[in-house]
């Protein structure tokens, strides 16, 4: 999940006022007229007084304490592993998701086991009724602190709605809390057990 604030802004054909949103790799501004940056403009991003400056001189009123973040953010962007919360020598299990880059990416980090107990992370794909009904039983192979991530189609090629995800994963007795852009076509809820 990106970073999201209201902002005053100066641009070379004047000044605006609307929301900035970084949605990796693109920052947003939606204002009287909605501008994205992306790709070379973002590499020379810096904060300077207050602002968050971007390559082109465009400049976006953060904050001092604000404004170094978001440059942090965008030269620095977090891998999709760190979005998700996966470290080393965690248990982990990549259940009904077929997701080859992923499972490779999970594999160098924290290797998928085949014993389903006390897991840390469970990465499930549900893009069915039938997917959503099973939550409660891929959520019984989680540790007590463990945490389910229900990764779900999105956009043009959604088949579950994100309520229809958390009213399955209320009824299994799990809260949400947090999302992650999965990949392109697909989105994360994370969830965890109610304490």
């Amino acid at each position: 999940m990106g970073k999201e604030a209201h902002v005053l802004a100066r641009f070379a054909d004047g000044d605006d006022e609307g929301r900035l949103q970084y949605e990796p790799p693109r920052l947003i501004f939606h204002g009287v007229r909605r501008r994205v940056f992306e790709g070379a403009v973002l590499g020379a991003v810096r904060a300077e007084g207050g602002e968050l400056v971007v390559a082109d001189e465009a400049r976006f009123a953060l904050g001092e304490r604000a404004a170094p973040g978001w440059a942090r953010a965008i030269l620095q962007p977090k891998s999709r592993l760190d979005k998700l919360g996966a470290k080393a020598g965690q248990r982990t299990a990549i259940v009904n998701l077929d997701d080859p880059d992923f499972a490779a990416e999970l594999a160098r980090r924290a290797p998928p086991i085949a014993d389903r107990a006390d897991l840390d992370l469970i990465f499930y794909g549900a893009d069915s009724a039938a997917d959503l009904a099973a939550i409660g039983e891929i959520a019984a192979s989680l540790a007590e602190r463990g945490a389910l991530w229900v990764v779900s189609l999105k956009g043009k090629h959604l088949k579950v709605k994100d309520t229809e995800v958390m009213a399955a994963a209320s009824a299994a007795h799990l809260v949400d809390s947090k999302v992650c852009a999965f990949s392109e076509v697909r989105t994360a809820l994370r969830f965890t057990r109610r304490r």
